[in-house]
């Protein structure tokens, strides 16, 4: 039973648009968010619970992409409506390589874009 309130046709929809904005690996995302640890510029997505203290945002797309859409829960559904309007906001429709200020790109990566890369 899921977790959230979404319709599946509503549920799938957002899956397949989060994939195409978080347009990292697994691995690309695990790695710079271990370079930039430390940074000021991680930001933590909390559910209004406050469930996940401290769980970067990053972090949390980085759970969310080792998961299957059947076991999401409402903050995994939340983030990832998050991380693509955000992704959306700042970059065109199409999601072509645009290279940017450091700053702006490493911001993106964090959640799991790389402006880069081409969408998938």
């Amino acid at each position: 039973m899921p977790r959230h309130d979404l319709t599946d046709a509503e549920l799938d929809e957002l899956w397949d648009e989060f994939h195409t904005v978080v347009n990292m690996t697994s691995k690309d995302l695990a790695d710079w968010l271990r370079v930039r640890a430390s940074d000021e510029d991680a930001e933590a997505f909390l559910d209004e619970t406050g469930h996940m203290p401290g769980l970067s945002t990053g972090q949390h797309v980085l759970r969310i992409l080792g998961r299957r859409k059947t076991d999401l829960d409402e903050v995994d559904v939340t983030t990832m409506a998050r991380v693509v309007e955000r992704v959306r906001s700042q970059r065109r429709e199409d999601l072509e390589p645009t290279a940017g200020d450091a700053a702006w790109r490493h911001k993106l990566m964090t959640i799991g874009h790389d402006p880069l890369q081409p969408a998938d």
